[in-house]
This record gives C-alpha cells, sequence and structure tokens, in this order.
C-alpha cells in the first residue's frame, strides 16, 4: 500500500498564460507550493496578482482557448491532476475537490432548483439514487444553516439573497466529502456579520472532516483568523510564505510590510487615511523579467532583468530575495 504524503497538494512551477495578439502572456509564472493535509493555507494579495488564476488552474478551469497551462506540476495525493485524462478529471472535481467560486450566482443556474443542482453532484460522484440525493440536498442546506431548507430546495438562485447563494455553492462544494475545498474569494460582497458567518462553516468543516482549504483573499485580516500558512501573491509570483504568525510578526518583503501597512490600526486616528500602497499591479503585457515589485515603485526598468531567487530566511520563511524589497528601500 502506498503512504500517503503529508501534503495533500504539491504544486511545483506552474505557469499559466493567457493568449492576446498572438502573444502569450504569463499570469501565473512559475509559482509553487504545498498545502499539507488539513491545514488551511490562504493566498492574498491584490487584484490582478494572479490568485484566482492560479487556484482554477490547479482544477483546469480556465477559459478555453485562451488561457493555457504552459507547464509545471500539481499533484494531488500523488497524481499530476495537468496529466489526468477527461474523465479522471471529472472524478476529482466536485468529488474529492470541491471548488468556491468567487461570484456565487455565475456558479449556479438560474433554471434549476437550488436542490436539483446540489442533488446532481451527489448523483454523480456518490451514486445515489435521485431521492436520496434530493434528502442529502436538504441536509446540506440545513448544514450549512440556510433556514427552511425544504423550501429552499426547491427555489431558484435569482430568490435568494447573496449571502444564502453563497452558502448554497458552500454545500454544493462540500458534498462529496472533498479532501481539498478551494475557496476563491468567499466572502465577496457579503457583510460583515454573513463574512464570519461563513468562514465559520469553512473552519467546523475542515474541523470535522480533516480536509484541507486554499483560501484565496485580499483580506490579511481573514488570513489572520483562517490560515495556518500563507501565501503572499504580486504580479503573478509568490514574495513571500511563511506560517502565519511568523509571516504578520517578520514580514521580510517590501509587498507584504505596504499590504500589513494598509490594514486599519486601532492607534490610527478616526477618520483618518488608511496608508496605501502606490502605482498599481503591471499589466500581463507590461511585466519585467526581474522585480514586479521594484517596477511598480519606479526602479529602473534596465536594472530589472533577472529574477530573484526564493530564500529560506528561517525554516519554513520564504522569500523573494531582491535586496531593494529586503533592505526596506521601499519602506
Amino acid at each position: 500500500m502506498k503512504e500517503l504524503s503529508d501534503n495533500l497538494l504539491e504544486v511545483r512551477n506552474l505557469t499559466t498564460a493567457f493568449e492576446r495578439d498572438g502573444s502569450l502572456l504569463r499570469a501565473v509564472d512559475d509559482v509553487s507550493f504545498t498545502i499539507p493535509r488539513g491545514k488551511c493555507v490562504g493566498i492574498v494579495g491584490e487584484s490582478g496578482g494572479g490568485k484566482s488564476v492560479t487556484a482554477m488552474s490547479l482544477v483546469r478551469l480556465l477559459p478555453h482557448p485562451a488561457g493555457q497551462i504552459l507547464g509545471g506540476q500539481v499533484l494531488f495525493n500523488g497524481e499530476d491532476i495537468l496529466k489526468m485524462k477527461p474523465r479522471r478529471l471529472r472524478e476529482i472535481r466536485g468529488g474529492s475537490i470541491g471548488v468556491i467560486f468567487q461570484e456565487p450566482m455565475k456558479a449556479l443556474n438560474p433554471v434549476h432548483t437550488i436542490g436539483d443542482q446540489i442533488a446532481e453532484s451527489l448523483i454523480l460522484h456518490r451514486g445515489m439514487s435521485a431521492d436520496q440525493a434530493w434528502d442529502e440536498a436538504i441536509r446540506l442546506l440545513a448544514k450549512v444553516r440556510i433556514p427552511s431548507p425544504e423550501h429552499r430546495a426547491a427555489e431558484y438562485p435569482g430568490s435568494l439573497s447573496g449571502g444564502m447563494r453563497q452558502r448554497v455553492v458552500l454545500a454544493t462544494a462540500i458534498a462529496c466529502r472533498p479532501e481539498l475545498v478551494i475557496a476563491d474569494e468567499p466572502t465577496t460582497a457579503l457583510d460583515v456579520t454573513v463574512q464570519d458567518q461563513i468562514l465559520g462553516l469553512l473552519r467546523e468543516l475542515q474541523v470535522g472532516s480533516q480536509s484541507s482549504t486554499l483560501l484565496i483573499t485580499h483580506d490579511l485580516g481573514v488570513v489572520a483568523q483562517n490560515c495556518d500558512r500563507v501565501l503572499v501573491m504580486y504580479a503573478g509570483r509568490i514574495v513571500e510564505s511563511a506560517e502565519v504568525k511568523e509571516l504578520f510578526a517578520n514580514p521580510c518583503h517590501a509587498y507584504t510590510r505596504a499590504l500589513l501597512a494598509s490594514m486599519p490600526r486601532p492607534e490610527y486616528p478616526r477618520k483618518s487615511h488608511l496608508p496605501s500602497i502606490p502605482g498599481h499591479v503591471p499589466s500581463l503585457a507590461n511585466h519585467v523579467p526581474g522585480c514586479r515589485f521594484c517596477q511598480r515603485m519606479g526602479a529602473d526598468p534596465a536594472t530589472l532583468q533577472h529574477r530573484p531567487p526564493m530564500q529560506e530566511i528561517t525554516p519554513g520563511h520564504w522569500v523573494q530575495a531582491c535586496p531593494r524589497c529586503l533592505s526596506r528601500e521601499w519602506a
């Protein structure tokens, strides 16, 4: 019997690009990380940094034909998802890996009832009969704390609030008891109370089933409360990764420090402006080979021709070793 690795998922040198005007523009540029069994790993960064593209690359849900995976490995229980045959891939998606999409209204079919959409996954992946799947769909709706689940199961997505729809997406994602849940901005556009409820449900499910979670977010507060490890992503690359407590206590890369500085703090005066990062994330067509945060901060492009290597500064704490970003030149 093959012994299982401590890591449920191992991503090695993943590179994803989009075709535009005959050119391939890299949105995910040679990214590597692992997700241990039973742990929550967060990917944090600004919009346009490649977080969602990374998540969708893991389960090969990129828009076709524009999105292309150019190289790398995505090992799930030792099996490379990027080399799977379509039939095996369908077994994994929705079965062993559940996905919570960023926009629930786009993830749900508006012409099918809530119950039917959850039941479809149960029939396909768990071999249930239609009646069994319907009863289980109602139980799952109750599990994610949707009131009157028997009545809600017969309703259509358009009749539910945003928070309710996100709960339905969560119920669908966990229906087949996945080993890994990929949650792509699961609390976007939800009020604070509903955000806390959704994240609390994810934590409960992780603890109860010993599943792993990949949590995509731009909110460092969410990372601090929910994740065991965090990856900081900027312009298609991971610039820093560490255990959550270590990263918050000892941020090394200039981009990580800038993100942390932009968080609200009790000592800030009321109604004062929060610190912000000048400039913006460069477009895919304008990426330089070297440090892209230095590019944003106005460094001479001629000095940005070589990609800084990743360096382990303490056990498990890795940072992209750009001398200017580590020296606090941009602090």
